[in-house]
């Protein structure tokens, strides 16, 4: 199985594994990270590991080759097609105009203080699921105005010789200014100083972020789905 495959599986039963919560064939992780879980297989018997994990009332974000079809025992919340893209090959992007204008603003580390910012942030332009200790998943870079934060990126889930780009956004009051190509560049350049290979997710319908993600060298990978469940 390629790395990228059923990769939220992937990351936790390795680089990951540490925040993860464990049913017989069904992960999740912790919830103070993030709603994320998956099962080794698709079928019955992980769908009864998934329910062991998050029990009656339990909900649980899932990525899926196909789109959810409906199951006894389990509500559907919510969902939508999702759209993995990979930049393998080895070469960084070449900064845009708008980028290079900006090669003097500072990007600063995001850690446990500025966790409730992030939240926020991603609250308001949701980029996806964040929560109180997402941020520990790996290294977030942000940009503060007047010492607001008003845009940011950094790393979630991770595989062997991979790592995610996630939780990409900026404040809609600052949007345009070239923010989200500025940070993901430096996320990416981190990644790959590390020899592994920067990944993402995207919704299949955000055009405008899938043009930013081609022009830094991303490329659609595989189209799957993103489901959240309820346990009933």
């Amino acid at each position: 199985m390629h790395p990228l495959d059923n990769v939220i599986w992937q990351a936790l039963t390795t680089r990951d594994a540490q925040f993860a919560e464990s049913f017989d064939e069904a992960r999740r992780f912790v919830p103070e990270v993030g709603p994320l879980g998956a099962f080794r297989e698709y079928g019955e018997r992980g769908f009864e590991s998934l329910a062991g994990l998050v029990g009656s009332g339990g909900t649980i974000g899932l990525f899926l080759d196909d789109a959810y079809e409906s199951r006894a025992g389990w509500k559907f919340v919510a969902g939508a097609p999702l759209l993995q893209m990979v930049a393998d090959d080895g070469v960084a992007p070449h900064p845009s105009d708008r980028i290079s204008d900006l090669h003097n603003t500072e990007l600063i580390e995001l850690g446990t203080k500025d966790s409730p910012e992030m939240i926020a942030l991603t609250a308001l332009t949701k980029p996806g699921p964040f929560s109180s200790r997402t941020h520990e998943l790996g290294t977030y870079l942000g940009i503060r105005r007047e010492g607001k934060l008003v845009a940011m990126a950094g790393e979630r889930l991770k595989v062997p010789g991979h790592t995610e780009v996630s939780a990409v956004c900026t404040h809609p009051e600052h949007m345009g200014q070239g923010y989200a190509g500025l940070l993901m560049t430096e996320v990416m350049r981190r990644i790959r100083e590390r020899g592994e290979t920067p990944f993402l997710h995207s919704r299949q319908d955000n055009v405008r972020a899938i043009e930013i993600y081609k022009r830094l060298g991303f490329r659609e990978r595989k189209l799957g789905h993103f489901a959240v469940l309820r346990k009933e």
